[in-house]
């Protein structure tokens, strides 16, 4: 019981700005820690949902509700995923060798291709946001899409073939205790909020399903190509892509669906 709270805690130290105690990162402590991954998206859905209650019954404008929720995200998990996605985005846009693709993703610094590519993200992010339905069981669409997406994220780097043998990826994939068993943990999870869609939804969340089944196939199949595997950055893309597809399917399909 002991070792499953620190891996809990390792993932929320991670992934989150959320204040938990330090745990030290030890083969042990690390072995289950993806299990724990989809409850980060959980914490992110429960604020996006009071701030929808906060945002409404306080009367404020449709624009600034907008870009509090864009904002949101990235004041909870402190902009990691997002750190990934821009780096991807340079990577992709350099066209390079697949070795110098890899040293492209390991660079601290961003290039004009990843600032593009970040504008653009929060810009579509925000029109989404303002065209979402606005009622509680969109929202909560939202809030199980950041687990789910987060299940497939995790599912991909204990599943996926590596890029390499070092990197956060490599980390965490390597310490998973059985990656079979954390798969399979990964799965469940993801077929819970799959289950919580359905009943917000079916139409919609047959239509999310759909969509980000589609992107998880890309993900494989450009990240094998461009890369030879999966590292964390590119999952950070993967996870920034999927939730953008969902609040696209749901701005766009709920008013219909919901």
């Amino acid at each position: 019981m002991r070792g499953l709270l620190r891996s809990c805690a390792i993932a929320f130290s991670m992934y989150s700005r959320l204040p938990v105690p330090m745990v030290t990162w030890t083969p042990e402590n690390l072995r289950y820690a993806f299990c724990f991954f989809p409850l980060v998206g959980v914490l992110l859905g429960f604020f996006q949902v009071v701030w929808y209650f906060l945002w409404k019954g306080l009367g404020l404008s449709l624009s600034l509700g907008a870009a509090v929720a864009v904002a949101l995200p990235l004041l909870v998990t402190g902009g990691i995923h997002l750190d990934g996605f821009c780096d991807t985005v340079d990577a992709l846009s350099s066209h390079a060798p697949v070795q110098r693709k890899l040293e492209i993703l390991k660079d601290p610094h961003i290039g004009a291709f990843g600032v593009m590519g970040c504008g653009i993200y929060l810009l579509v992010s925000f029109g989404l946001w303002t065209q979402l339905p606005q009622t509680p069981w969109a929202v909560g669409m939202i809030g199980l899409g950041y687990s789910f997406s987060r299940c497939l994220s995790g599912w991909a780097v204990v599943g996926f073939p590596l890029a390499k043998n070092s990197g956060l990826a490599a980390t965490f994939a390597g310490a998973a205790q059985g990656k079979k068993l954390v798969g399979v943990v990964l799965i469940g999870e993801g077929l819970l909020c799959a289950l919580g869609m359905f009943i917000i939804g079916r139409a919609l969340a047959a239509a999310i399903l759909i969509g980000t089944a589609l992107l998880f196939l890309f993900y494989r199949r450009m990240s094998m190509k461009e890369f030879g595997g999966v590292t964390g950055d590119l999952a950070g893309w993967f996870l920034q892509s999927c939730e953008l597809v969902i609040l696209g399917v749901t701005a766009v399909l709920g008013g219909w669906m919901l």
